[in-house]
């Protein structure tokens, strides 16, 4: 067993922890943000690091299929490192046509997840092929469809096909936008990537020690580490695409979260706006990061971290923070290598 005073007399180096806004399809972007992390980190810490992609892969950006690919050949290109990918709407969305979310654990039918918003289903003009649509979920005949406005007013500009600007990943895989032959196009490495992305995901309280006893010497620490004026501040951390919605209690959220319950036609922490927002009140009990992307911007407002520089314009910059520095990284970014 081993001695109290073999112990080290200082705490490890804090993680390294990389959260990746929403990359869109933009394969050179991601590229060039990647080798920028490299190149900024130093090593020992890049490798080891904790890199959490805060989802929307694909849609808008011309490269879907190539994001997709490159994400799925980071654990073998960087065995020692630990990499979450998080579900954004688009990617949900993605899941639902290509029929490879969880079904409804109260074994009900997708279809009843049309029913709130039948009015839209004209003005979007949802996907309907038939044999395919009469079980899917809203969200997948959402993405599919073809928008019958073609102008998006609120970004001005133009859709790309739907509603998620999802053509662009039908031409990805080498198929017609809103055909169901993209079902079979896309690779089953690919649909095991989608059927895999985690709604939400936590780093919690652990032991710094095995040895239960020890915990005087070495108290619980968490995992998630932010240099501040006044020194190492230790964290929880609550990644999620769009953020936590401020009136519903938390544990309750990450339960949902965390089951995938797709009885619901849309899930607020991955899609919401003003409700997802701000940090719930009672993560301020004790210091709580709330990270997240989709909203089209980069804010950072004390532990509550949007990182979404990019939304999918093409003209903008995918950008990632690295803690526990809160260094903000581009791919635009020059570096000396």
């Amino acid at each position: 067993m081993e001695n109290q005073n073999d112990l080290p007399n200082h705490p490890p180096k804090p993680r390294t922890v990389c959260c990746i806004g929403d990359i869109h399809g933009y394969i050179t972007k991601l590229r060039n943000l990647w080798s920028n992390l490299e190149t900024l980190i130093p090593p020992p810490d890049f490798q080891t690091a904790l890199v959490i992609f805060l989802g929307d892969y694909c849609d808008r950006g011309p490269d879907t299929r190539h994001v997709i690919d490159f994400l799925i050949g980071l654990p073998s290109r960087h065995p020692n490192q630990t990499h979450v990918f998080l579900s954004g709407n688009h990617d949900l969305a993605f899941a639902a046509f290509v029929g490879v979310l969880p079904p409804p654990c109260d074994g009900s039918g997708f279809s009843e997840t049309w029913r709130e918003y039948a009015a839209s289903e004209e003005r979007e003009g949802w996907f309907k092929e038939e044999g395919v649509y009469e079980d899917m979920h809203l969200q997948g005949r959402r993405w599919a469809g073809t928008i019958r406005v073609r102008f998006n007013a609120v970004k001005g500009i133009e859709y790309k096909g739907s509603i998620y600007d999802a053509g662009t990943t039908f031409e990805s895989y080498g198929v017609q936008h809103g055909s169901a032959d993209l079902i079979r196009a896309v690779p089953d490495e690919h649909k095991k990537f989608l059927a895999d992305l985690v709604w939400v995901h936590e780093e919690v309280r652990f032991c710094m020690l095995l040895l239960w006893e020890f915990t005087d010497a070495y108290p619980f620490q968490d995992d998630v580490c932010l240099e501040t004026e006044e020194g190492i501040k230790h964290c929880k951390l609550i990644a999620v695409h769009a953020g936590l919605e401020k009136g519903k209690a938390v544990e309750e959220q990450l339960k949902f979260l965390k089951a995938r319950d797709t009885r619901v036609p849309k899930v607020e922490a991955l899609s919401g706006r003003k409700s997802v927002w701000d940090i719930p009140e009672e993560l301020t009990e004790y210091p709580t990061i709330v990270v997240s992307g989709h909203h089209a911007k980069l804010h950072i407002e004390g532990l509550r971290l949007i990182i979404d520089e990019g939304g999918g314009f093409e003209n903008n910059a995918v950008a990632a923070v690295v803690l526990p520095s809160m260094k903000i990284v581009r791919d635009t970014d020059i570096l000396a290598k």
